[in-house]
């Protein structure tokens, strides 16, 4: 079976590919820019009251140093791993679990504690 292009001067077939690639390149980033502009952001998303009152006694209780926000949903695998929705609260309690890991660490969600993946919290 014969390529489509097969007939051409390499040159030539070598531009084809180069000009379907540039332009899948440009699709691609108009498509990212398009879905980072429907997304919210989750600083842009307002606490709800319970969120709000939750946000304050982990405060009082740890202070707003220690405070972090969730950027993306989390699914708990192990035993002690806390299940979080993107933009939730939490106070960090210890920046390593059991084992001396820091890539886990064990937060306090304003009621259960447990463990989290490290890299998907930024401070608040």
């Amino acid at each position: 079976p014969q390529l489509p292009h097969g007939h051409m001067a390499l040159p030539s077939f070598w531009k084809v590919v180069e000009d379907a690639l540039q332009q899948s390149g440009a699709q691609l980033r108009s498509f990212c820019q398009a879905f980072e502009t429907v997304t919210p952001s989750p600083e842009a998303q307002p606490l709800t009251p319970a969120e709000e009152r939750k946000v304050l006694s982990l405060v009082s209780k740890h202070g707003p140093d220690k405070l972090y926000q969730v950027t993306s949903n989390i699914s708990g695998s192990k035993d002690l791993d806390l299940t979080l929705l993107r933009g939730q609260i939490v106070a960090l309690l210890q920046s390593a679990d059991t084992k001396g890991n820091t890539s886990r660490w064990l937060v306090d969600a304003g009621g259960p504690r447990g463990f989290v993946p490290a890299a998907k919290l930024r401070p608040y």
